[in-house]
């Protein structure tokens, strides 16, 4: 069982500058109490006879060969740009120079 109370959601919430209502605060103190309590389940799975993986998913030969291929035309590049200027994407200034 966690030891999830009031005052920890109350901390959090002020630490995440989150206004919250009495009600909300019993709810989240309710509905983290329970996510704690799942995840201080799964700490009993014995994982030692389980490798660290990166992906659940069998992984093979995710290389491709490096051949040069004609890029798009600058039509089809530009289509959907907000601007263009030649052969450049217009884009507003977002760093002055001082």
């Amino acid at each position: 069982m966690s030891t999830l109370d009031r005052s920890v959601v109350e901390k959090v919430a002020g630490l995440a500058r989150i206004e919250l209502t009495d009600e909300e605060i019993e709810r989240f103190t309710a509905q983290l109490s329970v996510v704690l309590d799942a995840v201080d389940r799964l700490r009993s799975v014995d994982t030692s006879a389980i490798p660290p993986t990166a992906s659940v998913l069998p992984v093979d030969n995710v290389m491709r060969e490096d051949v040069v291929r004609p890029s798009l035309p600058l039509e089809e590049v530009f289509r959907n740009a907000p601007g263009r200027d030649g052969d450049y994407f217009r884009v507003q200034t977002v760093l002055e120079q001082r």
